[in-house]
């Protein structure tokens, strides 16, 4: 499954996070256990040294009953947190997202020829997604010509720089691939990939021109769209954004490429 490894290290590190916590809330904590008794509805509050009944806590003082009472709740929480978290680190020891793609892509490219694997590889996926015909958004005459290192014909000088960058690190693309977005209509995304995470398409948006005012207001009509279709940012969609005083990031774009592409 891709995509567990993520959510394993995630996990572990958001299970550190409490164990560390835990364990400073525990360092100055009162001796014993809580004992509570109920009678006639009315609870009586024992701390328990030395024999399990425990000795009276009066009424007067409502700190210590609390502290026990937190003192026992941490060190379950420390015990199950602590279990979680070598379970985890078992796991991830020896697993790997892709380790049924590898076994396949080890084997001599000969004995390959011979196989079918058991499902198919994520670059087999690919080639079949990028090889899908699409028809895409036409341009419009006197539109200047700006072509890509791939020869492509885009809208802007930033969505060069953009697909430039795609074709130069290997990445596959698709180019203002259709997406029909219930609630708003048709949108060409300025690129479409097939994430090997989610196995599905991702989509990235950038729009060049947010300080003019009527550009911005389509932009986030758009946007919100894309999110009531369930289009994430963040998930399902990457965004850019540049305006005259600030230009597209190259930092930003790789830094975007290598936590969502890769």
């Amino acid at each position: 499954m891709y995509g567990l490894r993520e959510l394993l290290l995630k996990e572990q590190k958001h299970l550190q996070s409490i164990i560390t916590k835990v364990k400073n809330d525990m360092i100055a904590t009162p001796e014993g256990r809580l004992r509570i008794s109920v009678d006639h509805g009315v609870a009586r509050y024992y701390q328990c040294i030395d024999d399990r009944n425990g000795e009276y806590i009066p009424r007067d003082n409502v700190q210590l009953p609390r502290q026990l009472a937190q003192k026992a709740y941490n060190e379950a929480v420390l015990k199950n947190a602590n279990a979680r978290a070598r379970h985890i680190a078992a796991i991830l020891k020896d697993y790997n997202d892709d380790e049924i793609e590898q076994l396949f892509m080890s084997l001599h490219p000969e004995r390959q020829k011979l196989i079918t694997p058991v499902e198919p590889t994520f670059s087999q996926l690919q080639e079949r997604w990028y090889s899908e015909a699409y028809e895409g958004k036409t341009f419009k005459e006197g539109t200047p010509l700006i072509l890509t290192e791939k020869g492509e014909r885009v809208r802007s000088k930033s969505e060069k720089i953009l697909a430039d960058y795609f074709y130069r690190n290997n990445i596959l693309y698709q180019y203002e691939k259709p997406l029909k977005l219930v609630g708003y209509g048709t949108v060409y995304p300025d690129f479409t990939f097939l994430s090997r995470r989610l196995q599905r398409e991702i989509y990235w948006e950038h729009e060049g021109m947010m300080d003019k005012a009527d550009y911005a207001i389509t932009a986030i009509k758009k946007l919100n769209s894309y999110q009531m279709n369930g289009i994430m940012p963040g998930e399902r969609l990457i965004l850019t954004f540049e305006t005259e005083q600030y230009v597209l990031n190259s930092k930003i774009v790789g830094e975007l490429v290598d936590r969502y592409l890769r």
